[in-house]
């Protein structure tokens, strides 16, 4: 099935966007939070575990040059002439001092094959020094700076520890657009409080921000965060694969259908994963989704 057809799909937009295959790379950089050290709180979000969604190859302890050697091994088993995009993935890549980012991006981009670098942080740690060395890069190379929303509910922002409101991250997404850089969002759907109705209320948000690129994952509860202890207490709805497909469908149908979706779905590991298991590949839950979506006659932005 051409995933076009239904939704405006990275992979496509990649093989739009560079002459060349291009696989992410990700780096562990060795930042940290300002949820995490005290500036604005301490504990990080509640529902975070960075073993989540950090390849084996992402050791802070090497340097940043010898990850993106041992990424590019990884993937060059698989694929041969690739190109790669450094993705800075772990905690808040923008969260340190203008000349300390200086140095850990231009590393980055100084490795052969390394044709762009995706920024992963949080709306209330760049400004506009930082922002303004980012445009300075970006005409050099491909920038990308992920924004993690996670939810444009204030309340749950907060109940999550999130540490900023949705008006922070309107304010990073705006400033990073008027300087030409593109611009990813993550949200989650099914947080804490949040049902169906509040989801797509919150879509039509999301697609007024000046996205280029958004991921979608559904909510899960992963060993040792405080989520899973509060879940463990006093266990909340989480979504099966069917009503998500259902939910994520109707969420995508509000979203612009010029923004590039990354991801719909997300899979942690199984041995972190409290709930839910629905024994799914990513690219298998995305193929229910695209048949829903066919069967259904709906596709991204039809009602944006």
């Amino acid at each position: 099935m051409e995933a076009e057809k239904y939704i405006n799909d990275y992979g496509s937009w990649v093989r739009r966007r560079f002459p060349f295959k291009v696989q992410k790379i990700s780096v562990d950089a060795g930042f940290s939070c300002p949820n995490r050290d005290g500036r604005v709180g301490t504990g990080g979000c509640i529902f975070c575990d960075n073993r989540t969604f950090n390849p084996s190859y992402c050791n802070p302890e090497q340097s940043i040059t010898q990850q993106l050697e041992e990424g590019k091994r990884f993937f060059a088993r698989k694929y041969k002439d690739m190109k790669y995009i450094a993705y800075f993935q772990a905690y808040s890549n923008t969260y340190a001092p203008l000349e300390t980012l200086r140095r850990r991006y231009e590393e980055a981009l100084a490795v052969d094959n390394i044709v762009g670098i995706a920024i992963g942080t949080r709306p209330d740690t760049v400004d506009e020094a930082i922002l303004d060395y980012l445009a300075e890069l970006n005409r050099q190379t491909f920038v990308c700076v992920e924004y993690g929303i996670e939810s444009t509910n204030d309340e749950t922002l907060r109940l999550v520890n999130r540490g900023h409101d949705f008006a922070c991250s309107r304010q990073a997404a705006q400033m990073t657009a008027e300087r030409g850089i593109s611009v990813g969002g993550h949200v989650i759907i099914g947080l804490p409080g949040e049902d169906e109705e509040e989801s797509t209320r919150q879509a039509k948000q999301i697609s007024g921000l000046p996205l280029n690129l958004l991921k979608i994952h559904q909510m899960q509860i992963i060993k040792g965060t405080k989520l899973a202890q509060q879940f463990a207490e006093k266990p909340f709805k989480l979504y099966s694969s069917n009503e998500y497909i259902r939910l994520v469908a109707e969420y995508l149908r509000y979203i612009r259908e010029d923004i590039v979706i990354e991801r719909v779905v997300s899979q942690s590991p199984k041995e972190l994963l409290v709930a839910p298991d629905w024994g799914l590949k990513n690219y298998q839950f995305t193929n229910l989704l695209l048949n829903y979506m066919k069967e259904k006659g709906i596709r991204q932005g039809d009602l944006a």
